[in-house]
């Protein structure tokens, strides 16, 4: 399947749009100046007849100009008495005024002349009937495709966007089911796996399991699984917000991860909290920020695996409005190709990512939380800055 890319695609048809019309608006202008320059040889012609010092000289002077106007091709009609046609010049169609035929059609031609301009000379002898040049009904035709662009342009851009959304809505929502298959996988497998051990008989049990020890960790999967069951129950509604206290937040955060980091990280990662007290309140579900948090976290300790090295969270007060919450790690940084999309769905430097953790904290951060988070310029490793509105006292 051949994939559009839409910016490239828009503009060439700008481009191409863009030298129809110089090219339309430069055969105007080019008619325009050869009617001005066939006026100066009018002009140049009045003169000579008027100069002329014979009735022959006059004469020739007039049909000069006969044959100049005609040049211009303005559509002219000229009628005698009972409008009867003695000359035409410049009719959009051929007409032999020497027939009833051809008399009829250039009468009903004249009729539209006439509804746009008014005949001159005498009706009861010779008039003329005339109509627009070239030039004229050309620059008639510019609004009208000056409109017709700007239509045809929003209807391409509203196209693109509403194409753009859907795919991301797609996107979004196949991470979201593989990230809930991936975090149900692990709870799923140790239930399974404690379920083997039951079967077993007591002696045959690894380490002499006591039924008491195993139910304590069946009790701990399962209360993962009510951990992420709610999460994703969260998401696609609006949750309350109440006051919460940041530092309690990382705390909760750093107690979770605490018993997890050992798992994850082959090599030694040291995680370290900075978070002051005194810090305002902010406005918020615990549930859904610690979530936010911890995939910020998880994505710092992907680029520390294999390699070690250290996490830092800190928060701070900025500006009297914010609460800065900022996570950092010694890692490699990000790609840069991937740095002005690191929170699309599907976006992922890890071989196999999903790309659905920075795309959840960021739906969380600021749709939810109407907060902002950002990847922040570093000489070193990865920050990513979480900021959220202190809570009305």
């Amino acid at each position: 399947m051949i994939r559009i890319k839409w910016p490239v695609a828009l503009a060439t048809l700008f481009v191409l749009l863009l030298g129809w019309w110089l090219l339309y608006t430069q055969q105007i202008v080019q008619r325009v100046e050869e009617n001005a320059a066939l006026l100066s040889r009018v002009f140049a012609e009045v003169q000579g007849g008027l100069l002329a010092q014979s009735q022959t000289g006059e004469t020739q002077a007039l049909l000069n100009l006969q044959t100049m106007i005609v040049e211009t091709e303005v559509p002219l009609v000229v009628m005698g008495p009972a409008d009867t046609v003695l000359l035409h010049a410049n009719l959009p169609f051929e007409a032999d005024e020497r027939t009833a035929r051809g008399q009829e059609e250039i009468k009903a031609y004249v009729r539209i002349l006439d509804a746009v301009n008014s005949p001159v000379g005498d009706p009861n002898f010779v008039h003329i009937h005339y109509g627009q040049t070239p030039a004229v009904r050309r620059l008639v035709w510019i609004p009208r495709l000056q409109v017709g662009g700007l239509l045809l342009t929003a209807l391409i851009g509203l196209l693109v966007v509403q194409t753009q959304r859907r795919a991301e809505g797609e996107r979004a929502w196949t991470a979201m089911a593989r990230e809930l298959a991936h975090q149900l996988g692990t709870p799923l497998s140790s239930l399974q796996g404690w379920l083997e051990v039951l079967r077993l008989p007591r002696g045959e049990r690894p380490g002499d399991l006591a039924d008491a020890e195993i139910a304590g960790s069946i009790g701990e999967d399962l209360e993962r699984l009510e951990r992420i069951s709610h999460r994703f129950e969260l998401i696609g509604t609006e949750p309350e917000l109440e006051s919460l206290s940041v530092r309690q937040v990382v705390r909760d955060l750093e107690h979770y991860l605490a018993a997890r980091i050992p798992r994850l990280a082959r090599k030694g990662i040291d995680l370290v909290v900075d978070v002051p007290p005194g810090l305002p309140r902010v406005k918020g579900n615990e549930v859904l920020l610690i979530w936010a948090l911890e995939n910020v976290v998880k994505n710092a300790l992907d680029a520390l695996a294999g390699r070690g090295g250290k996490i830092t969270i800190y928060a701070r007060e900025i500006g009297g409005d914010w609460v800065s919450v900022r996570i950092r790690d010694t890692g490699p940084g990000v790609d840069p190709e991937i740095r002005d999309k690191i929170f699309e769905p599907g976006v992922s430097s890890k071989p196999g990512g999903w790309g659905v953790g920075l795309a959840l904290s960021r739906r969380i951060v600021e749709g939810v939380h109407r907060g902002r988070i950002e990847l922040l310029e570093t000489g070193e490793g990865t920050t990513f800055q979480i900021r959220l509105p202190i809570a009305e006292t």
